[in-house]
């Protein structure tokens, strides 16, 4: 019998419509949750505003922007549990805010200050560059979690163009032998940089790769948080019982891969706009706005609030005294080894000697 996508029946979850309707009744979140996650919502974007702008400026360095993806980020992380563990990308900020990540870590690691990734104060491994590499980590440290009998559960992040890299499907296939605690979220955001997401899968969606490896898989309205909030809960707890998750949110990035790309060249304006109506901000606020339980002069508080704070992170970020590169080498092992130590004074006599 011939096995072809065309019979497979893949739904996406959705909660709230565009106009900020509910869809269906079961919500398990209560009002008060609802408005915490919309104002996590509003951080986040406030914050990635004023970092497009201060790289604009020169004042950071290359950063890459999450607009039209809080939804995703916001609603998945809300339903973590104290204890589990984050594995990022690169573009993973709202998610470690609500995590515990101080937001001035993010201005100083945009800054090239090597406190910008100690993380001690979060379930938040660093920053990661390499394309997928953060699911392998993920699986590791999923192992590691059951082998030692805690209960927590690893969520690796990663964009629609990381599904087509090796460590991703590696990471499934050991992630679905071993029944590992560990659920994977693909921000499928239409594009991984110029590539449209037709030239990075011929799949007719990314939740049914999940099939292949023997795991749970499920597509949601990444640009709805509430859908994301309920699809994540179930999906952490199936993880937790050994169930291995993937999880497609189908979103957009509505700014540019980095403050390195240009999207205005592969990029139509039609399908901008067209997603733009699709703002998962707008849709929330619309959403509590009609439950009676929000309204504008509410809004307007929540967003200067939110520009105080980002401006007071940036302040912390500026007051720190700079990295230098010798400090490298302090990061590497709990003891520096003797070859370390030996580098790390050739680099100190370079600069001592530079100046």
């Amino acid at each position: 019998m011939w096995i072809q996508q065309q019979g497979l029946q893949i739904e996406t979850a959705a909660y709230i419509d565009e106009q900020g309707n509910a869809l269906r009744d079961d919500f398990s979140i209560n009002d008060e949750e609802l408005i915490e996650m919309y104002e996590w919502m509003a951080k986040a974007r406030t914050f990635d505003q004023r970092a497009m702008k201060l790289q604009r400026q020169g004042r950071i360095g290359t950063y890459a922007p999450l607009q039209g993806q809080e939804a995703a980020q916001i609603g998945s992380a809300f339903a973590m549990r104290e204890g589990d563990w984050v594995y990022p990308s690169y573009r993973e900020i709202g998610v470690s805010l609500v995590k515990g990540m101080p937001m001035s870590n993010f201005f100083l690691y945009t800054m090239g200050h090597l406190e910008g990734l100690a993380q001690q104060q979060a379930n938040v491994f660093p920053v990661q560059i390499i394309i997928g590499a953060q699911c392998l980590h993920a699986v590791g440290g999923a192992w590691a979690s059951r082998y030692q009998d805690e209960d927590s559960v690893s969520i690796a992040y990663i964009g629609d163009g990381g599904t087509s890299e090796g460590d991703f499907h590696e990471a499934l296939n050991f992630a679905g032998v071993y029944k590992l605690p560990v659920v994977f979220v693909v921000q499928n955001n239409q594009w991984a940089i110029s590539v449209p997401i037709h030239k990075q899968t011929a799949s007719t969606t990314i939740a049914q790769k999940a099939l292949a490896y023997g795991i749970t898989g499920i597509r949601v309205d990444g640009n709805d948080a509430v859908a994301v909030y309920e699809t994540m809960k179930a999906a952490i707890e199936k993880a937790q019982s050994g169930e291995p998750v993937l999880l497609e949110a189908v979103t957009f990035r509505q700014g540019p891969h980095t403050t390195a790309d240009d999207p205005a060249k592969y990029r139509l304006p039609d399908e901008e706009a067209r997603w733009g109506e699709k703002d998962p901000l707008e849709r929330m606020k619309r959403y509590i706005t009609g439950l009676g339980i929000w309204d504008e002069a509410q809004d307007v508080a929540l967003f200067r609030q939110a520009d105080e704070e980002v401006t007071e992170a940036f302040s912390i970020a500026l007051a720190e005294e700079k990295s230098q590169v010798a400090d490298v080498f302090e990061n590497v092992f709990e003891r520096k080894t003797k070859q370390l130590e030996e580098q790390q004074l050739d680099v100190k006599g370079a600069e001592y000697s530079w100046r």
